[in-house]
């Protein structure tokens, strides 16, 4: 058995990647974890992670771009494990390929799932938080809800929609006083396998941005927020230039991604590498949390160390300041 009860948490896109290792985070704090994804496989492989950790899981088949899948699935969870204290919309689905390559129903499908899908399970949430006047939702942005990068127009519009979305969502919160809280974690390029079955007309198997970091980094981040909720979070030292950089310098950026950020997001390997195209449909088998990465991911950061520490580090920058306030009253 993991740590006290939490209650139950939604996890949708939880059977793979950074959802499956929020799925793994989660149930080891002390959550029952419900997993929605369209993969049967990983379904079943979630759950049973779940519940090696002496947690109750519950596995939702469901296509989060679909609102009335996403409703049904609430009620699913309600009636099976109970309220739902926590819900964190992670799926998402990818297109790599220049804007004017990208056929339109692959972009509207992307969109559905990484915007759409964020739209109706906030939706689904507090339909059953707000008459409660409790719980709390988080949305996983990235760095690419503040620049735009080449090959991946849809997914860069959707996560830059998510965060004006959530910024009003939150407005409308504060504004009827609710309890009910809002938190967005913005994410770096991580080791997951979308990027085995992203779908791609680039010539060689894709790869995230580097530095690369390993997903459970990014996962405990958000189990933090889970306990501790805050209205935005910037995870690791990419994530953080990024976003700086194109604040301050952005035509700067448009022209060093033009020249770095096509090559940059592909591997050596052949296209033919890659394990399927998950866009449509899910890839069958259970495929866990990591990526072909693992030789080049971070399992560290100093950033998110901090991150996760800050209060302790602000505890110490105030008895440090408080000392050197004493130490010079002793000189006088």
């Amino acid at each position: 058995m993991g740590s006290a009860d939490r209650g139950v948490a939604v996890v949708t896109g939880g059977s793979a990647g950074l959802g499956r290792a929020i799925v793994r985070e989660l149930a080891d704090r002390g959550w029952d974890v419900a997993v929605l994804a369209r993969g049967a496989d990983g379904l079943t492989g979630a759950v049973a992670d779940v519940e090696a950790r002496g947690r109750r899981g519950l596995a939702v088949p469901c296509d989060v771009g679909d609102a009335d899948q996403v409703e049904s699935a609430a009620a699913r969870v309600e009636a099976g494990l109970g309220p739902i204290e926590l819900w964190v919309n992670n799926a998402m689905g990818s297109v790599f390929a220049p804007f004017w390559d990208v056929d339109p129903h692959d972009f509207d499908r992307a969109t559905r799932t990484t915007y759409f899908g964020f739209v109706n399970g906030t939706r689904a949430a507090l339909a059953r938080m707000r008459p409660r006047n409790r719980g709390g939702i988080i949305q996983i942005g990235s760095a690419l809800a503040f620049r735009g990068i080449p090959l991946q127009s849809a997914y860069c519009g959707a996560k830059h929609a998510v965060q004006g979305f959530t910024e009003s969502v939150v407005a409308d919160l504060l504004h009827e006083r609710s309890a009910v809280t809002v938190s967005l974690v913005h994410m770096p390029g991580m080791n997951t396998p979308q990027f085995g079955w992203v779908r791609s007309n680039l010539p060689k198997h894709p790869q995230p941005v580097a530095p690369i970091y390993q997903p459970e980094l990014c996962a405990a981040v958000v189990g933090d927020v889970a306990e501790r909720p805050r209205r935005q979070t910037w995870v690791g030292e990419a994530t953080i230039g990024t976003i700086l950089g194109n604040r301050i310098v952005p035509a700067l950026m448009d022209r060093y991604l033009a020249r770095t950020g096509v090559s940059g997001q592909q591997t050596d390997l052949p296209r033919s590498a890659m394990t399927g195209d998950n866009l449509d449909t899910a890839v069958p088998g259970d495929h866990g949390a990591h990526g072909i990465f693992d030789d080049s991911a971070w399992t560290r950061s100093p950033q998110i160390w901090a991150l996760r520490h800050r209060r302790q580090l602000g505890v110490a920058a105030g008895v440090l300041g408080a000392g050197a306030v004493v130490a010079g009253l002793l000189r006088r």
